[in-house]
């Protein structure tokens, strides 16, 4: 019988992912790289998933199996997938194929992924070292998200039932590195606890808009949007942090919410999701403001009033 990946499992993986990176950036950067990569692991292992059923449910007719995995929802192009880059493990310009990869991905899945992985480099000097360190550093990633012959990190969704593979790692990591430097978690994201009763309070209904201004992750508006009951729902968000914004977009893909809007920027300085010039209205906000951040814009905002 085929057992669950476990949630323990996904953050015993990504946290010694981390020992890839532990001295050579700061450990807030560690889960731009891990969380992509783990982005990456999962849409490689879905696919997989999607490619057996078709082939069980057509015979093995490989024209009648590619036929349906053409009408999904993502495409993976030729050469851009998890399986792709252990084959050029032992590529000298390691970290250009894993660049070329993220590009291939976002350009087959324009609308979706549009700019999410600008801002990740996985062949940056400046980051990862030179180039001989940063192919040891990315060939020790591609085998953490590989797994041991006998315990391979199966993401496949038949092995991990319903959970927010993306969201749940990153409340992980961020907890985990806001623990370590003395911090309080709930600083940087809304505990999955807290997210879920917020989202059941404002009891969101059918058809309704519903909107987090500083939206992290996008874990809190995926929980509200599940209190919905239905697929008759729209999502709006906004987050200053660029890698954060790109987690958000990517949890979204994962979730098969292709029509949320997720903008980027400040929300009180440069709010951008405006209707007709004016600011967008809402039947439902949840939010989970930073409260700890001291500079947030009221004096912008009292100006403009005055």
């Amino acid at each position: 019988m085929t057992t669950e990946t476990t949630q323990q499992e996904i953050n015993d993986t990504v946290w010694r992912a981390c020992d890839t990176f532990r001295g050579t950036i700061d450990p807030g950067q560690y889960k731009d790289y891990i969380l992509v990569m783990l982005f990456l692991k999962y849409i490689t292992d879905l696919r997989d998933d999607k490619r057996e059923e078709y082939s069980a449910k057509y015979g093995g007719d490989a024209q009648r199996v590619e036929r349906a995995m053409a009408r999904e929802r993502f495409v993976l192009p030729k050469d851009s997938d998890f399986h792709y880059l252990r084959q050029k493990r032992d590529a000298a310009n390691l970290g250009e194929e894993f660049n070329m990869v993220l590009e291939r991905i976002e350009d087959a899945n324009k609308q979706k992924l549009d700019g999410v992985f600008r801002n990740i480099d996985f062949n940056s000097e400046a980051n990862l070292g030179q180039t001989k360190e940063r192919n040891a550093r990315l060939r020790h990633l591609i085998d953490d998200f590989t797994g041991k012959k006998e315990k391979p990190f199966d993401l496949r969704p038949s092995r991990l039932g319903v959970r927010d593979v993306i969201g749940d790692a990153y409340e992980y990591l961020i907890s985990k590195f806001a623990a370590d430097s003395g911090k309080k978690g709930g600083e940087f994201y809304t505990p999955g606890e807290v997210a879920q009763v917020l989202a059941k309070l404002v009891e969101p209904k059918k058809g309704e808009r519903i909107c987090d201004p500083c939206c992290g992750s996008a874990s809190l508006l995926i929980r509200a949007a599940k209190e919905v009951g239905s697929e008759d729902f729209a999502l709006f968000g906004q987050e200053l942090n660029g890698s954060t914004w790109a987690l958000a977009r990517m949890n979204m893909f994962l979730h098969g919410i292709d029509n949320a809007r997720i903008e980027r920027g400040d929300t009180i300085r440069n709010p951008r999701l405006l209707e007709n010039d004016a600011l967008m209205r809402f039947e439902v906000v949840v939010a989970n403001p930073p409260f700890s951040l001291d500079k947030w814009g009221h004096d912008d905002v009292k100006a403009k009033d005055v």
